[in-house]
């Protein structure tokens, strides 16, 4: 579906530009005339990935997310370049398999600081902005897998379960602000997230885990047999902004919203079952 550019160009601020989703959207929005900043751990990288794609709307930015004053000097480089910013995509990420005894505490506190307080980062820089202007719009892209959980993705589910809270928080704090905040929760798209370079592993394994080592077979064998289209995914999120009707939690893919429909289900089981303990613990009145 094609979206019809807006009246003046967008500026957009992409994290995790360089692959997969974040790369295809960077591309549809420079196709169509928007300005965008997209930070990337090699710019080289991304404007290569590009191709033949007219990069003069570009600003590649080279920044470590985790590092505050980069991402604050980033989000200034972006005002400057464009003279304002009105949507920001928080999008860098990578997957992790292993048991929770195999993580250890420098691979945990990685993926927090790009899932969680890099993500934090681009807000404390971004919303007094968006505040001054009354408007703006925050797309946090989370994970189908930060609403269920899967054997061995217990350090991914964990940013990505935080996401969703810091998110849901946000989006009630700006309402009255003009500021639009939304999840972008995919399913499984086919990208190269499961390949090598976008897929940690623990340094060491126990023999004790054997459903997690098949989860990890099971997933690496996956690549390239996603049924998420990402193209298709990168269109649906500037479709979000563009139209401003979608709710707080937007599911992409069908295998998405299956798994959320399940585990709806299994939560509101768990509530049922739990209800007559729960009545047990008020004061008495």
């Amino acid at each position: 579906m094609a979206h019809p550019t807006p009246t003046a160009p967008r500026t957009w601020f992409v994290t995790g530009a360089s692959r997969g989703l974040g790369l295809e959207l960077v591309s549809q929005l420079l196709e169509r005339g928007d300005h965008v900043a997209a930070t990337t751990r090699s710019a080289a990288r991304l404007t290569a990935a590009l191709g033949d794609t007219d990069t003069t709307r570009l600003l590649a930015l080279e920044v470590d997310l985790a590092d505050a004053e980069q991402v604050a000097a980033a989000i200034t480089a972006t005002t400057d370049r464009f003279g304002g910013l009105d949507v920001v995509v928080n999008n860098a990420g990578y997957g992790f398999l292993a048991a929770v005894e195999e993580v250890t505490d420098a691979e945990a506190r990685a993926m927090f600081d790009v899932q969680v307080f890099g993500v934090w980062n681009v807000l404390r820089a971004a919303l007094p902005l968006f505040r001054a202007q009354r408007g703006g719009h925050v797309l946090n892209i989370s994970s189908i897998l930060g609403l269920t959980t899967f054997p061995g993705w217990s350090l991914y589910c964990a940013g990505k379960y935080a996401l969703e809270g810091l998110t849901e928080s946000l989006a009630a704090e700006v309402a009255d602000l003009g500021i639009a905040v939304h999840l972008i929760e995919p399913g499984y798209l086919r990208t190269d997230f499961l390949r090598p370079q976008s897929l940690g592993l623990p340094a060491a394994t126990t023999d004790a885990y054997p459903a997690v080592r098949e989860m990890t077979e099971q997933h690496q064998a996956m690549a390239g047999t996603q049924l998420g289209d990402p193209a298709k995914a990168a269109t649906a999120i500037i479709d979000v902004v563009d139209t401003g009707d979608a709710p707080l939690h937007q599911l992409l893919g069908s295998d998405s919203y299956g798994l959320a429909q399940a585990k709806v289900q299994t939560l509101t089981a768990d509530i049922e079952a739990g209800q007559a303990r729960a009545l047990t613990t008020d004061f008495a009145t």
